[in-house]
């Protein structure tokens, strides 16, 4: 299938797809003679795993560190390269995912009690 259909298959556009491929998370598609790129039911499948690693906050970035293995997964799968083993907190591209965001949740919190502060006027 070509750009568009591939796109619209996975639920995202065909710029995405672009990107994707730009970043190395997606190899390049074959090309067909007139330099169109072509894409199977493996590319979408990986596009959709890419787009839910993404929604689960993770980054292109930390994606491109296991780029090489999303292929691999399917459904609620964690990428193997960065799994939070027992005991290693932080490890890994999940666990340092997880410990930005929970850096993030705690300076939040703290401009939201400054701010509730303030307008209580304390």
């Amino acid at each position: 299938m070509r750009i568009g259909e591939a796109a619209a298959a996975a639920g995202t556009t065909a710029r995405a797809l672009r990107f994707y491929e730009q970043r190395g998370l997606l190899p390049p598609p074959v090309r067909t003679a007139s330099g169109q790129r072509e894409y199977g039911a493996g590319e979408v499948a990986r596009v959709r795993v890419i787009r839910d690693l993404l929604a689960l906050g993770l980054t292109v970035e930390d994606l491109r560190g296991c780029a090489d293995r999303l292929h691999l997964l399917s459904g609620d799968l964690l990428p193997r390269c960065g799994a939070v083993e027992p005991g290693a907190a932080g490890s890994g591209v999940v666990g340092r995912r997880l410990a930005a965001l929970d850096a993030e949740i705690g300076r939040l919190a703290g401009l939201r009690e400054n701010l509730a502060r303030r307008a209580a006027g304390g």
